[in-house]
């Protein structure tokens, strides 16, 4: 493909609460054993998409880990490849980056040392699937300067989570609000822009001359009437965890038959790295009903309507209703969890009862077996 691929990966907000404590949102674990930055990575390798750059910065350890190895997503090749940026200190500057547009200013020059014409920028905490080639073709077709990915947003509740855009009869762009508080308009952004290259080194050197950070605001808005900026509409599954309830709902929608074979089962895959542990184990007693068990879990209780990732253990005569357990937690005897996420390492107390109400309940238990 004749796109570069930037998937920006660095930030947070208040809205995960205590579940980006440790790690990075386009870290947090997804179906049983993904994260979420493995489907825009897997939608990069399967567009064909060979350079591909990774910045990261909030709680970026867990992150960094999983990207140390390009193997998993096919970029171990020797044109193109994994490049993972981090806020650096140079000479001319000492800052975090201060927003979208800067974190791609500071790391500029991996764009002037790339040929390809266009650029793919993507989010990290998008869950979706999707060829960028069409995306391109389109960008080319509409002579677009850029073109943003937008969806219908089918809760209105939502919309304020998102940018809110209006486009006329030719997909033009008319009218861009970032997350408003009240909106008539249900078309939001799904967080990715293709962009001519050149064009984006020209807008991003701007910016940063005018000390503006942010893509959407200084970059999409500021430029809507002065730019061919057009909206690319899909109406396939997507999906942004970026809150409490949205990470919830979206680990749940992997429980659907049609949501999993149209991620799972269907060509091209999505791709993860790999660990090497042994299958779920099933003891005498245990109960599994519609539930996603990861790779190395022990269960020996009851488990309906629930997600596990690695490395579960669940006691004797425990009850596991409608939650999401992360990895390598251990759930002492007897204990209840229902409507819960439970954080990943955590120690469960035997006897222990957790239960969610209207809101999912957050579950981080102080953890003893890993202190020295």
């Amino acid at each position: 493909m004749r796109a570069l691929g930037i998937i920006l990966a660095g930030g947070n907000n208040s809205r995960m609460k205590d579940l980006s404590n440790k790690r990075a949102i386009a870290a947090m674990p997804v179906a049983g054993s993904y994260r979420a930055i493995d489907f825009a990575l897997s939608n990069m390798a399967n567009s064909h998409i060979q350079r591909v750059a990774v910045l990261t910065q909030y709680n970026a350890r867990s992150l960094n880990e999983h990207l140390s190895s390009s193997k998993w997503w096919d970029f171990g090749r020797k044109q193109g490849g994994l490049y993972v940026f981090t806020p650096t200190i140079t000479k001319e500057n000492s800052l975090w980056y201060q927003g979208t547009a800067d974190a791609i200013y500071q790391n500029i020059s991996f764009l002037k040392d790339s040929h390809e014409p266009y650029v793919v920028i993507a989010s990290g905490d998008g869950i979706y699937r999707m060829d960028y080639n069409k995306v391109l073709e389109f960008h080319i077709a509409k002579r677009a300067d850029i073109t943003v990915v937008c969806t219908t947003c089918r809760d209105q509740a939502e919309v304020e989570r998102f940018g809110v855009l209006r486009m006329n009869e030719d997909c033009r762009i008319e009218e861009f609000e970032e997350k408003p508080i009240v909106s008539s308009y249900n078309t939001v952004s799904t967080g990715i822009y293709v962009v001519r290259r050149r064009q984006l080194i020209e807008l991003i050197e701007r910016a940063a001359q005018e000390g503006r950070h942010d893509f959407v605001n200084d970059i999409l808005i500021r430029y809507k009437n002065l730019k061919r900026i057009y909206g690319y509409k899909i109406d396939s599954y997507w999906s942004n965890i970026s809150t409490v309830e949205s990470y919830y709902r979206t680990n749940m929608d992997f429980l659907k038959p049609e949501i999993r074979n149209y991620f799972f089962k269907q060509e091209p895959s999505i791709k993860t790295k790999i660990d090497d542990l042994p299958p779920a184990k099933y003891n005498p007693g245990a109960v599994v009903k519609n539930s996603l068990v990861a790779s190395g879990c022990i269960i020996n209780g009851v488990v309906e309507n629930s997600i596990l990732f690695k490395d579960v253990f669940i006691g004797n005569g425990c009850v596991i209703k409608n939650s999401v357990i992360l990895n390598d937690v251990y759930v002492g005897d007897n204990s209840r969890i229902e409507n819960c996420i439970v954080e990943s390492r955590d120690t469960i107390r035997a006897d222990s009862d957790f239960r969610g109400g209207d809101e999912v309940k957050i579950v981080v238990e102080k953890n003893e077996r890993y202190v020295l």
